[in-house]
């Protein structure tokens, strides 16, 4: 007969823990800078509010649109990337076409090559936010997708938003 030994728990396949703090919507106050986002009629899903999948694309869009138009990311002949490695939601109340939204912005964490970047989704006009989130920008290559430290000028956009 054949006997098997135990062994120990693999950590790496243990269930993550869980924060014990209860995420909370946040004021306005706690971004640095405000994108305005109009839905569209496809963003709203079957149960009349906009799909969880649009919040992403809303954080990405902010993001980028607000990095373009500060000149520190040229997404067509530029040659350095962002590319999202870590993304995350909270959701505290529904948004709906045709609701406009207003995304805020603001830097939570600013490496060499890596920027975790925080977004607000605020209802026109509301105090709060309907939800927030975050995602980790790894800045690479284009042609090698190797890490590339961001220029001066890209830090100093976003320190501003620190």
């Amino acid at each position: 007969m054949n006997s098997v030994e135990p062994q120990p728990p693999n950590p790496a396949l243990a269930a993550p823990q869980q924060s014990s703090t209860k995420p909370e919507a946040l004021p306005r106050s706690a971004y640095r800078v405000f994108r305005p986002i109009t839905t569209r009629w496809m963003d709203n899903d079957v149960y009349g509010h906009v799909n969880n999948v649009v919040y992403y694309s809303w954080f990405d869009t902010a993001v980028n649109a607000h990095l373009i138009e500060q000149g520190v990311l040229d997404i067509h002949n530029g040659e350095t990337i962002g590319l999202v490695v870590e993304t995350h939601c909270n959701y505290f109340a529904p948004l709906a076409f045709p609701q406009t939204i207003e995304a805020g912005i603001r830097v939570a964490h600013l490496g060499n090559a890596s920027v975790r970047y925080e977004v607000g989704l605020f209802a026109q006009g509301e105090p709060l936010t309907a939800a927030r989130g975050h995602f980790v920008h790894v800045y690479v290559d284009k042609h090698t997708r190797r890490p590339k430290a961001m220029s001066e000028s890209f830090i100093k956009v976003l320190e501003s938003l620190s």
